[in-house]
């Protein structure tokens, strides 16, 4: 059949951490993808604009920019016949150094060319979709001292690492919640819940649970350290990826999660490196054959569908 037009939209954001830093990035890709693609550059909410381009027929989304994006977009193609490619253009690029796609634009561009449509499980937060992480208590006051540190110097990821320091030294009050897990419900007082969907960020900080996201399950963690210094420590041992598992951290792996806090309506949430505020109680479940992602030749997805 000839080709008749573009089918890859490219949702471009400025903002993100490497279109700042190398402008010509998105450039350079738009020239590997050729006339089958068209640049729309945003600065809004990126499922809009991804929902935009459903509407508009393209068979192919691709996110240019950091895991917030990529998050958006996801959100908006979940369920839909579109596919979700990544360019990627952020500070980490968990997502997209999980499918392994290449960290330059060009090639990600010619990956994303070459590559084909994998069905995968996505994690849902009260119906909102998540691809990396979803955190409450510490984690969220780091980003909002991680994002005001980069509005004076520039995303760097060396800035990032700074800001959890900064913030951990300003360490707050634990939270007291009822958490369910699948069938189980008890209290726990915790100043971090991490629910993790990456098992390429798990390796990065030498945490357990990669068989687990496999089998389409989350990773929760929860933070039994109580005062400053115990999370000094704790970030120490992350860096040098030495965590204990069942000390330092306990470790679980449900399909469904759902967290109350007596007294709260509303609370921040971390969710893909996005500081949101959400109605309480959160419930955190698998959505099964959610989402099609454009993965590069030959790299194995984790977290398929089965």
């Amino acid at each position: 059949m000839p080709f008749r037009g573009p089918d890859i939209c490219v949702l471009s954001n400025p903002r993100s951490g490497t279109a700042m830093r190398n402008p010509g990035a998105v450039e350079r890709a738009m020239a590997v993808f050729g006339p089958r693609a068209e640049l729309r550059p945003f600065s809004g909410d990126p499922a809009d604009e991804a929902r935009r381009a459903l509407r508009d027929g393209f068979r192919v989304i691709v996110a240019a920019g950091g895991d917030g994006t990529v998050a958006g977009v996801a959100h908006a193609l979940a369920g839909s016949e579109a596919a979700l490619a990544v360019l990627p253009m952020g500070t980490f690029n968990y997502f997209a150094r999980g499918l392994g796609m290449p960290e330059d634009a060009d090639g990600a561009a010619q990956a994303i060319l070459d590559g084909a449509p994998h069905d995968i499980a996505v994690g849902t937060l009260n119906g909102r979709v998540f691809l990396n992480n979803v955190s409450i208590g510490l984690y969220p006051a780091i980003l909002e001292e991680r994002e005001a540190t980069y509005a004076r110097f520039g995303r760097y990821r060396i800035l990032a690492h700074l800001a959890s320091l900064r913030t951990i030294l300003r360490f707050q009050r634990p939270h007291g919640m009822e958490l369910q897990q699948d069938d189980t419900r008890h209290r726990i007082r915790t100043p971090m819940l991490f629910v993790a969907r990456s098992a390429y960020q798990l390796d990065q900080f030498g945490l357990e649970g990669a068989q687990a996201i496999s089998d389409d399950r989350f990773v929760l963690f929860l933070a039994p350290q109580q005062t400053r210094l115990g999370f000094l420590r704790l970030a120490w041992k992350l860096v040098r990826r030495k965590v204990d598992h069942g000390r330092d951290v306990l470790v679980s792996t449900p399909r469904r999660i759902a967290v109350s806090i007596r007294g709260r309506r509303r609370i921040s949430v971390a969710l893909d490196g996005e500081k949101l505020k959400m109605r309480l109680p959160l419930r955190t479940e698998i959505a099964d054959h959610q989402l099609q992602v454009i993965v590069p030749p030959a790299h194995p997805v984790a977290g398929k569908s089965a």
